[in-house]
């Protein structure tokens, strides 16, 4: 009777710990199935990132084979797809700025943004009259409109001079002599700074550059962006003219101006949705973002290196 007694009593204390057990593992795949329904698991964290870097590559290989194409064919093939880039570019931001509730004429913008790059293919100063036509313009709507103010009139103004204006530079680069291969560089030059900067910085960084506006560039990825830069640049001075265009201490100093001022470019361009509390400025690009988050170092690069160029004598 004793032995049963005892017996009983280990059943009774055994019931306790299998449930325990039990609970245990069903907590296990409870956690288990919300991190899947999460996509924290590390198989789906790494297919998410695999499909997106694919995607991310795929997309920007198109989107670079669209501009080596329209350089190569020539001055008239590079304004076009300049011009769609602008059209682009300014329709998206014309978007944010409504967003802010800003209220541009993105007629007269848009218009005028396109104009500015197909202007190279007549006379190199006719941008002069597209700009004044879109001053007088602007005016006389904001005179006749009193809803519109001031600042709809500088959004309206922005717009096409920001994306338009400054990206007929590489047209102008095109155009000149070995153009092909100029202009190329300076495109080169901006995705070698793209690309090494956000290697280095998922790699390395670790003290941000400007965290309330890019919270992910680093100090460490803006060195290897000019790192990159310079490389593209040097290559440059070989290349360009036979290796007769620049030398290779221009190339450097142009290169190193360029680099600032493309990272200038990608400040602004995040200082904007930044301000109007967007992550991109569209989704026309899987895994980039829209066209402006494309361009927005090239437009500042561009500009950069057709006035650097100019300056020193080798355009």
């Amino acid at each position: 009777m004793a032995i049963g007694e005892r017996r009983d009593e280990r059943d009774l204390n055994e019931v306790p710990v299998q449930q325990r057990a039990t609970t245990k593992r069903e907590e296990r795949i409870a956690l288990r199935a919300e991190r899947h329904a999460a996509g924290e698991l590390r198989g789906q964290r790494v297919r998410s990132a695999t499909e997106k870097f694919l995607e991310r590559t795929l997309v920007g290989i198109i989107y670079a084979g669209l501009i080596i194409v329209g350089l190569w064919f020539g001055p008239v093939s590079t304004a076009a797809v300049i011009a769609l880039m602008s059209w682009l570019g300014a329709s998206e931001f014309f978007r944010m700025m409504r967003s802010a509730g800003r209220m541009p004429n993105e007629v007269l913008g848009l218009a005028a943004a396109v104009a500015f790059p197909l202007t190279t293919l007549l006379e190199r100063h006719w941008y002069l009259l597209v700009w004044f036509l879109l001053v007088c313009t602007v005016s006389w709507w904001y005179v006749s409109n009193p809803r519109s103010t001031i600042a709809d009139v500088a959004v309206t103004l922005l717009g096409p001079t920001y994306v338009g204006l400054m990206l007929t530079s590489m047209v102008w680069l095109r155009q000149a002599d070995d153009g092909f291969w100029l202009a190329l560089g300076v495109v080169g030059s901006v995705w070698a700074n793209d690309s090494c900067a956000y290697m280095v910085g998922m790699a390395l960084g670790r003290h941000k550059m400007a965290p309330k506006i890019s919270p992910k560039k680093s100090w460490e990825g803006a060195i290897g962006g000019f790192v990159g830069t310079m490389a593209v640049w040097v290559v440059m001075s070989f290349v360009w003219k036979g290796g007769a265009g620049m030398s290779i201490v221009q190339a450097l100093v142009i290169g190193a101006v360029v680099c600032v001022m493309a990272v200038m470019g990608d400040l602004v361009e995040s200082r904007i949705k930044r301000g109007v509390g967007v992550k991109d400025s569209g989704t026309l690009l899987p895994g980039h973002g829209g066209m402006l988050d494309r361009i927005d170092s090239l437009i500042y690069a561009g500009m950069t290196a057709y006035v650097a160029l100019r300056i020193w004598g080798l355009l």
